[in-house]
């Protein structure tokens, strides 16, 4: 993988993490555009989801110590019902996790024409959650979390957006615009850690091969996607709160027809 490479791919993960467009979609894309192999893609997937986890501490850290500090009054309080939710919101993609992580793999390998459909279905998602007008909520529930947790664990597919399934469902079940960005990129930083650690043990181990790129391309993937995910995060949480959503739905759209008829012609 050359720096440029790297440096492209590295803003496509970063600004697709929080923008509902699909960041392991777009980089399935660029991958097979660029003729890069599973065994560089593994070291340099690890390194970017990363790098976009770091960018949501930068952004969201008002957020974090809030739920900390309220988590360190070990009392049972907002921000200990909001850590709770997120907990919760994790079982589903727990279970995939440790079930299914290979049959998803498997999924990953399978061309872009599963890509081009996951897409299409973003794009239904985010109109469909753009027309709709439940009743609003002013808080987000219990149930209401196990329930966004399933969208997230159904966007381990390739081409459907985690951010875009995620705040799309919380919208469906009338959950307020300003409070959905925020739980939602919140609610993904223990997955993504998570998994990046078990690739590394999994490394470790010779299980999985994670060698074949150099580390200047990865340091500039990691910083690209870094920048590009600050930017990316607060630009997310502003066009949730205005509501506008549904370009993305367009966006996805169009770019999944293109897959599908450039895999079928």
């Amino acid at each position: 993988m050359s720096g440029l490479e790297a440096l492209v791919l590295g803003l496509i993960q970063g600004l697709t993490e929080y923008l509902p467009v699909s960041s392991s979609g777009h980089l399935a894309i660029g991958a097979h555009l660029f003729g890069i192999d599973g065994e560089e893609n593994l070291a340099f997937t690890v390194a970017v989801h990363v790098a976009t986890v770091l960018s949501t501490f930068v952004v969201l850290w008002s957020e974090i110590v809030w739920i900390l500090k309220g988590l360190f009054k070990f009392q049972m309080n907002s921000e200990t019902r909001y850590a709770l939710n997120i907990l919760v919101s994790m079982i589903p993609v727990g279970v995939v996790g440790l079930f299914f992580k290979d049959s998803v793999e498997k999924i990953f390998g399978s061309g872009l024409m599963i890509v081009g459909v996951m897409l299409l279905l973003t794009a239904a998602l985010l109109t469909f959650s753009y027309y709709a007008k439940p009743r609003q909520k002013e808080t987000i529930g219990m149930r209401d979390a196990f329930v966004i947790g399933l969208a997230q664990a159904c966007a381990v597919m390739p081409g459907l957006s985690r951010s875009g399934s995620t705040i799309a469902t919380g919208l469906l079940l009338g959950n307020k615009k300003e409070k959905l960005a925020q739980f939602s990129f919140l609610m993904v930083i223990p997955p993504i850690l998570g998994e990046a650690l078990l690739d590394v043990m999994k490394a470790v181990k010779g299980e999985e091969a994670f060698g074949g790129i150099d580390t200047l391309p990865l340091c500039i993937g990691f910083v690209a996607a870094f920048v590009s995910g600050c930017l990316a995060c607060k630009w997310m949480i502003n066009l949730v709160k205005k509501g506008k959503l549904i370009y993305f739905g367009i966006y996805c759209a169009v770019v999944g027809t293109i897959l599908i008829a450039s895999s079928l012609f």
